[in-house]
C-alpha cells in the first residue's frame, strides 16, 4: 500500500481499539486536549492529507514547504514531546495508557529523526507532487460553488509549492542529501505526461468536465474558464519548470551510490529507518539472516508445487515458463481489471467465516493512470475518507500486460483489498470515541504485516485451488522474504542494484519489469520493505501461541478481531495486547 508522501509520512502513528476504558481526572482531560490540539494542527499544516482523510476545511491550500515552515514543524514536535511528558502517566488507565505511550514514542521518534535531512528529497519515482497532485484532485469533493472556489485557489497555489520543492532539492544537492540517480530515471516522463497544450486534457481539469446539477450554467462556464486559465498559465509553466530542473540539474547531481549508508550519517539513518518502519531494534544483519531462512523455507514449498504440476525442468526453467507462456497473461486491459473485480467480489463473500466484525465502508477497483503506471508497482490501496464520504480504492496496473500474470492476482487482491488493507484500515477508521491520531494512521510493520498475513488466509477462503495461483501466493511471500535480504544487502551490506535484481529473479516468479520497479522502490524507500515479512511473522507467531494456549477454545474469528481491535500498533505492543487477550479468553467459561 501507499498513498501520497504527505499522508504516509505525516500520519505515521497508531490506531486504537474499541474498548473505552479511559481513566479519570485532570490527566485524562489534559491528554485528550493535547491529542486534539496536535491533530487539528496537523490537518491545518498538511491540507492535502486533510483532504484525503475527508476533512475539507483546507481544500483551498497546499502544504507550505518553505524552510521556515519546516523548522516551525520541528519546533512543534519538540514542544509536543515536552508537553506529553508533563502529563502524569500514573493517573491514566486503559486505552489512555496506550494512547499516551504511542504519542510519546511517536514524538520521540520524530524528534530523533530531525538529525536527518530527508525532507530535502521530496520527489522520487514512487511519490512526490508529480503524482500526488493529480491524485488529490480525484479525492476532492465537488458538490457546490464553494468546493470549486477552493479548488481554484489550490490550483493557484501550485506554482509556489513547485518553487519550494525545487528549493528543497537545491539544498539537498548542497548538503549531499539526494536520491540515487538510476531509480529516478522515469520521473521526467511522469512530469512530462501531465504537461498538455490543451488544459481540458489535463487530469487536473476533470472536475470541470462533470459538474453537479445544482450549479448554474453561468457558474459552470466561469469555473471552467478560470480553471482552464490557471492550468494553462500557472500549473503547466510550473510543471515545465520542475521538469527542466529535475532533468537538467537534479538528476545529474544525484548520487551514483544506491545505499542509504552513502548519505551523510547514512548508517545511522538506515538504522533509524529500520526502527521507524519495523518498530523493532533488529540489526541489518539479523534481518538479513531471517530473510535467508525464510527464502529457503518458501523455496521448498514452491518446489513441491512444481512437482505437483509435473513440470520437467529446473526451478529457473519453471520461472521462465511462467514469465513467458501466454496462457498466464491477459491481452486486454479491460479483461485484467474485470478479473481483479471478480476476485474482490468473491473475497467479500468469504469474510464472515474469518471475522466477527467487518467495516461498513466499501471499496472499488480502479486502473492506475497511464502517466503513473510505468514506474508504479503492480497495485496499491488508497484509503477511504475517515468520515466515510469516499470509498477506499484498489488501484491496479495495466501497463505492459505481459508483465501482469494471472497467477499472482488472487494473492495481490487479498493483500490490497480484503481481508488486507481495506478491511484493516477502514475498520480502524470506524472505531468510535477514540483519539483521531490513532484511528487514522498505522505502523508500517503492522499494516503491511497484516496485509501479507491476509494473503495466507486465501486457502481458507477458497482461493489458490489452482496450483499456479498457489505458486503465485508463494511467490508473493517469497518476494517479501527476499526484501529482507536485498534491502539490508543494498543499504548496509554492500550489495549492488544488479545483485538485488539477480537475487529476486533467482527466487521469485515475478517478471523482470516488476523486479526492477520493486528493487528501485527499495532503493528510494530504505527500510520500508522490511516491514511486511517481519510484521507477518509476528502475527503468525501470535496466532500459533494463541492456538497452543487456548486449544479447543481458540476461535479464529475472535483472534482476528483481537489483532484488529486496537488498530495499528508497534509489534511489541501488539504482542502484549494479544497476551492479555489470551488470558481473558482462558477466564471465560
Amino acid at each position: 500500500m501507499h498513498s501520497t508522501a504527505i499522508f504516509t509520512l505525516i500520519f505515521m502513528v497508531g490506531s486504537v481499539g474499541i474498548a473505552n476504558l479511559f481513566g479519570g481526572g485532570d490527566a485524562k482531560d489534559d491528554l485528550h486536549a493535547l491529542f486534539d490540539e496536535d491533530w487539528q494542527w496537523r490537518l491545518e499544516q498538511f491540507p492535502e492529507a486533510a483532504t484525503l482523510l475527508g476533512d475539507n476545511r483546507y481544500n483551498d491550500r497546499l502544504t507550505d514547504l518553505s524552510s521556515d515552515a519546516i523548522e516551525r514543524r520541528k519546533r512543534h514536535e519538540r514542544e509536543m514531546l515536552d508537553r506529553i511528558q508533563k502529563i502524569d502517566r500514573s493517573k491514566l488507565a486503559g486505552q489512555d495508557l496506550i494512547s499516551y505511550d504511542l504519542f510519546l514514542q511517536d514524538k520521540k521518534l520524530n524528534v530523533e529523526g530531525e538529525r536527518f535531512s530527508s525532507e530535502l528529497m521530496p520527489i522520487n519515482q514512487m511519490e512526490g507532487v508529480q503524482l500526488s497532485f493529480p491524485q488529490l484532485a480525484g479525492s476532492t469533493p465537488f458538490r457546490n460553488s464553494e468546493d470549486y472556489q477552493k479548488y481554484l485557489a489550490r490550483l493557484a497555489a501550485f506554482s509556489k509549492q513547485i518553487d519550494q520543492i525545487i528549493e528543497l532539492m537545491k539544498r539537498g544537492i548542497e548538503k549531499k542529501w539526494t536520491q540515487p540517480a538510476v531509480p529516478l530515471r522515469s520521473v521526467p516522463s511522469q512530469i512530462e505526461g501531465q504537461i498538455v497544450s490543451d488544459p481540458a486534457k489535463s487530469p487536473l481539469a476533470k472536475p470541470f468536465a462533470d459538474f453537479p446539477q445544482e450549479l448554474s450554467a453561468s457558474d459552470r462556464a466561469r469555473f471552467t474558464a478560470d480553471g482552464g486559465r490557471l492550468i494553462a498559465e500557472s500549473v503547466m509553466p510550473a510543471l515545465e519548470k520542475l521538469q527542466a530542473f529535475f532533468k537538467d540539474t537534479y538528476l545529474p547531481a544525484c548520487r551514483r551510490e544506491i545505499a542509504a549508508s552513502s548519505l551523510p550519517d547514512g548508517e545511522a539513518y538506515y538504522s533509524y529507518s529500520i526502527v521507524r518502519n519495523t518498530t523493532t531494534n533488529l540489526s541489518p544483519k539479523e534481518i538479513h539472516e531471517t530473510g535467508k531462512r525464510e527464502v529457503a523455507r518458501i523455496r521448498k514449498e514452491m518446489e513441491a508445487v512444481i512437482r505437483q504440476v509435473k513440470f520437467k525442468g529446473s526451478f529457473q526453467e519453471f520461472l521462465t515458463f511462467l514469465r513467458t507462456d501466454p496462457r498466464f497473461y491477459y491481452t486486454k486491459a479491460e479483461d485484467l481489471v474485470r478479473a481483479y473485480r471478480d476476485i474482490a467480489k468473491r473475497a467479500d463473500g468469504e469474510l464472515p467465516e474469518l471475522f466477527a466484525e467487518l467495516p461498513r465502508t466499501p471499496y472499488g477497483v480502479r486502473e492506475i493512470p497511464d502517466y503513473e503506471a510505468p514506474a508504479q508497482t503492480t497495485a496499491y490501496y488508497q484509503p477511504s475518507a475517515a468520515d466515510g464520504s469516499r470509498a477506499g480504492y484498489y488501484w491496479v496496473n495495466t501497463y505492459k500486460l505481459n508483465t501482469r500474470p494471472k497467477y499472482e492476482m488472487e494473492a495481490l487482491s487479498l493483500h490490497e483489498a480484503v481481508p488486507g488493507h481495506h478491511l484493516q484500515i477502514a475498520r480502524a477508521q470506524e472505531l468510535k470515541g477514540l483519539p483521531d491520531f490513532r484511528r487514522n494512521a498505522g505502523y508500517t510493520a503492522y499494516v503491511e504485516g497484516w496485509a501479507l498475513y491476509a494473503e495466507s488466509l486465501g486457502s481458507d477462503m477458497g482461493f489458490y485451488t489452482d496450483p499456479y495461483s498457489k505458486f503465485g501466493q508463494l511467490t508473493y511471500e517469497m518476494w517479501r522474504a527476499c526484501r529482507l535480504v536485498v534491502d539490508t544487502g543494498m543499504h548496509a551490506l554492500g550489495w549492488s542494484r544488479e545483485q538485488a535484481i539477480d537475487f529476486m529473479k533467482e527466487n521469485t516468479a515475478k517478471t523482470e519489469n516488476d523486479i526492477i520497479v520493486e528493487v528501485d522502490r527499495y532503493i528510494v524507500w530504505p527500510g520500508q520493505a522490511l516491514a511486511y515479512k517481519l510484521g507477518e511473522l509476528k502475527i503468525k507467531e501470535l496466532r500459533t501461541r494463541a492456538r497452543q494456549e487456548l486449544k479447543d477454545r481458540f476461535d479464529i474469528r475472535r483472534f482476528h478481531n483481537a489483532v484488529l481491535d486496537d488498530g495499528s500498533l508497534p509489534l511489541d505492543l501488539l504482542e502484549k495486547r494479544i497476551g492479555e487477550w489470551i488470558v481473558e479468553e482462558k477466564r471465560k467459561e
